[in-house]
């Protein structure tokens, strides 16, 4: 048989298993993936690559919170599914240590080095006591404060204003990423690396963080094999996470370098400066062995990893949060009324500071923040790998080579926890009878984790969203540009694809 017979055979082949295919999958209106031969359930997850997430949601709801995913044969790439909340809790909180990150998260997750969000056991309780011991401290509270706004005033201000005063569309995602990007540097390193300025300038290391995110959820599903060819002949998805180590060096290690060197010529230096460097530093000459390479490696993976948590995370939710709100001006509406009453503004009056204080008056904003990450949680899945055989509350066993996904975007998602309203944007779901906020428990609203690795950023996070929310929403209106095409992006942080373009007008 000569190429064009063989290609012919090939093409009735195809066309007959696609014909079985569509036969049973007619029938059936099933969501799960179909599994082929050889390839098994990969083409579905291929084809539905560009609604990921809302994909994960059917298959997931269908199976009733749970479903084992089947890669192409040899790769294993097999994935256990789940978002059962009696799962959740048994992982995150009941048998905790029988799910730490593992080895199989630190391959995947290299460039985190041996910052808190990869490592596991000793070192992970010096890296949360530490970092606990600074966010808790008064002057670190007063230090977030004046950091928000100075950043509000000289960088977030002028760009909405003169953005509203030409009339030009503006993407509110980037300006918030940088608006979190530069708080982050200015709080970890006392560097303002000025990315939010008016002509909005191009920084390799402040978009690096996007390339280095997008790269690592292609490692979740492609076999281990491949990216590591991949990485050796520095192409694809690799390359562009290799380009972003680089930046990601670049900018860090001449931050820390300037702030040791600070802090052996100065003699008179303001505590709270050097409080993060001051306890990393005693932090690492407290870890006897030598594991954790040198002092500038090891306070480069902790604040790479403080950066990460406190950057896209952040202004993730922001951004969702003005969608929603574009999509329900009514709320938009009580939330306006909620500043001008509690915090004794009138709506005319200018730019006026929100304190940490004030923002706690305001309730239906916060439930408003709980519910858009409810909705579109900021982290939108977890990686984990038990240590031994177990078996799961839901009856389905688990093995050291399982590799297990908890999608928390779903959990927002399922009438069995949220009721048949679960879709709606319901910021009154959190008030409670006494009007203070509701409490609902991280294996049913693991927006900040759940167990011992529950975000030690949460007040911090929510400090920073109702200050900037409050802010914006005070002194402009934010007008989505067809809210309706808006979706978010298949990734690890919950992001809107393509940017969120807005029109900015300034309240008079």
């Amino acid at each position: 048989m000569d190429f064009l017979e063989y290609s012919l055979l090939f093409l009735l082949i195809f066309c007959f298993t696609y014909s079985i295919w569509f036969i049973i999958y007619r029938r059936t209106k099933t969501s799960a993936p179909t599994n082929w031969p050889i390839l098994r359930e990969l083409p579905a997850v291929i084809g539905n690559i560009h609604r990921g997430h809302a994909y994960m949601t059917e298959v997931l709801i269908e199976y009733g919170g749970t479903y084992e995913f089947k890669g192409p044969i040899f790769t294993n790439i097999d994935m256990f599914f789940t978002c059962d909340p009696a799962n959740i809790h048994y992982i995150f909180s009941k048998n905790f240590l029988n799910y730490p990150k593992g080895p199989e998260f630190r391959k995947i997750f290299d460039i985190l080095g041996n910052g808190i969000f990869n490592v596991d056991h000793e070192l992970w309780e010096l890296h949360r006591k530490t970092t606990m011991s600074i966010m808790s401290h008064a002057k670190f509270q007063i230090l977030l404060e004046r950091t928000l706004w100075d950043i509000i005033e000289k960088g977030l201000k002028p760009i909405l204003d003169a953005f509203a005063k030409q009339g030009k569309t503006l993407d509110l995602q980037d300006v918030l990423q940088r608006f979190t990007f530069d708080s982050i540097t200015k709080l970890l390193l006392d560097h303002d690396p000025r990315s939010l300025s008016i002509d909005l300038p191009y920084l390799p290391y402040e978009k690096a963080f996007g390339d280095a995110l997008d790269a690592l959820l292609h490692r979740h599903i492609t076999p281990k094999c491949l990216w590591k060819l991949q990485q050796w002949l520095r192409i694809g998805k690799e390359k562009k996470l290799m380009q972003a180590c680089e930046a990601f060096d670049q900018f860090i290690y001449p931050c820390i370098a300037q702030k040791q060197e600070e802090l052996i010529h100065k003699s008179t230096i303001k505590e709270e400066e050097f409080a993060f460097l001051n306890a990393y530093i005693k932090m690492y000459n407290q870890w006897n062995d030598d594991d954790l390479g040198t002092l500038q490696t090891f306070l480069r993976d902790t604040f790479l990893n403080l950066m990460l948590a406190g950057k896209d995370t952040t202004s993730a939710a922001l951004t969702w949060f003005f969608v929603l709100l574009a999509k329900n001006p009514s709320i938009e509406k009580k939330i306006r009324e909620e500043i001008q009453q509690q915090l004794h503004v009138k709506e005319d009056e200018n730019l006026k500071f929100f304190t940490k204080e004030e923002t706690r008056k305001l309730i239906y904003l916060h439930g408003a923040l709980c519910e858009t990450l409810r909705l579109f949680p900021s982290v939108s899945l977890e990686h984990k790998v038990p240590l031994d055989h177990d078996i799961l509350p839901s009856g389905h066993r688990v093995s050291p080579k399982t590799r297990m996904i908890l999608p928390f975007y779903v959990m927002g998602r399922m009438e069995t926890l949220w009721g048949k309203d679960c879709l709606e944007f319901k910021p009154e779901r959190w008030i409670s009878e006494r009007g203070g906020i509701k409490h609902e428990p991280s294996f049913k609203f693991p927006a900040f984790n759940a167990g011992p690795r529950t975000c030690l950023g949460k007040e911090m996070a929510f400090v920073q969203m109702k200050i900037v929310a409050a802010t914006i929403i005070h002194n402009y209106n934010i007008q989505v540009v067809e809210p309706e095409n808006v979706y978010p992006t298949t990734s690890i942080i919950m992001q809107v694809k393509n940017g969120l373009m807005v029109k900015v007008v300034k309240k008079v």
